[in-house]
């Protein structure tokens, strides 16, 4: 195991960051590849990050504007804001009613607020909805202040929860596999297919924080390490990520799931960096074809609806500013967005990007 990565010189950490891109975060086949003009007029680098090499945009980073402008479709955004902080309502036998909750990216204050507004945990941060089921959607670090802040709330809940009778879940997201991969393998050369890549420079380019990685602890890593990529609850598909890139791992949710924890154990850099890449596709249930990559999901691992996180509602919804001198901070986020003929659920409502941090009780209409 590399000890210390994202430690050192700023120098040394970035020199193989203008020799690498992860391609896979734009649409591999749609009209938003390499070369489109959402490319052509993706907004500057940020500070700190830079400039892309030839072939991607500028500023290439995955939850930024950036990202390819999706225009309305055939989507439906839900407002879900609760006017005050309600009690979780007990089912009388059973199990307690199910949450989601989206792309959290190091923001445990906004995550916090979240949680109590939906009556889960109480004004001091503890568990309070007694038999409720609660699932994350993955991607807890990177990007926002407090990474390790999230996961201890997390592992925190899951116990506290599991005590009161309900539990506290969680999925493998693509920034656990890059935060993984840049503590295990660090500047090791992994075989990318785009030039020089390395898992160190690829969580830097994405939003990586320093203090997350000084502050990660076995802990921490052995957590995010046994992580499961999918499950099935009350008849929703949960997953991190828009694609179909699952299908590559089994036929089965379990089969999915012990595929994944084991390329992990075998701590092969190549092997888990093509797990990374495959996390990262997204945009496969969105235009034409999209309803059809949700069924194929659904029809070999079950479910009726899949829930996602990963691709930021903002950019679903096709309202946020692409233009040089555009200022605009795109579509206000109240609630989840249902697209794909009603079978698909977007999760990740932006709060990298002045959106908002959806925390959901299933089922939802639309």
């Amino acid at each position: 195991m590399t000890q210390g990565a994202g430690q050192g010189p700023e120098v040394e950490r970035t020199a193989t960051l203008r020799d690498f891109r992860v391609p896979a975060y734009v649409n591999e086949t749609g009209p938003y590849a390499h070369g489109s003009r959402a490319a052509e007029t993706a907004a500057p680098a940020e500070p700190g990050y830079p400039a892309a090499p030839e072939g991607y945009p500028d500023g290439y980073t995955p939850t930024e504007r950036d990202l390819p402008v999706i225009h309305r479709g055939d989507t439906l955004q839900v407002n879900t804001a609760p006017a005050a902080a309600p009690a979780v309502q007990q089912p009388a036998t059973g199990p307690g009613p199910l949450f989601v909750v989206g792309d959290v990216h190091g923001y445990l204050d906004e995550l916090v607020a979240a949680l109590q507004a939906q009556g889960l945990v109480d004004a001091a941060g503890q568990w309070c909805a007694g038999t409720a089921r609660l699932w994350f959607l993955g991607d807890f670090t990177d990007r926002g202040p407090d990474g390790i802040g999230v996961i201890d709330l997390v592992m925190r809940l899951s116990a506290e929860a599991a005590a009161a009778g309900g539990y506290c879940k969680a999925l493998m997201g693509n920034h656990e596999l890059l935060l993984l991969g840049a503590r295990r393998f660090g500047d090791t050369p992994v075989n990318s297919g785009a030039g020089t890549a390395t898992f160190q420079a690829a969580w830097l380019l994405n939003g990586g924080q320093k203090s997350d990685m000084d502050r990660l602890q076995d802990h921490h890593l052995q957590w995010m390490a046994r992580l499961d990529a999918i499950e099935e609850v009350d008849g929703y598909l949960l997953v991190h990520s828009d694609t179909t890139a699952y299908l590559d791992y089994g036929r089965s949710i379990e089969e999915v799931n012990d595929t994944v924890r084991e390329a992990l154990t075998r701590n092969d850099a190549d092997e888990v960096w093509d797990l990374f890449r495959k996390f990262t596709k997204r945009f496969s249930f969105r235009d034409e074809g999209g309803a059809d990559a949700v069924r194929s999901l659904l029809d070999t691992y079950g479910g009726t609806r899949i829930v996602h996180g990963h691709s930021p509602i903002p950019y679903l919804l096709g309202e946020v500013g692409s233009e040089e001198g555009d200022d605009s901070t795109g579509p206000v986020v109240e609630g989840p967005h249902v697209y794909a003929d009603g079978l698909a659920i977007a999760m990740d409502g932006g709060v990298t990007m002045a959106g908002k941090l959806l925390v959901q009780q299933l089922p939802l209409d639309g």
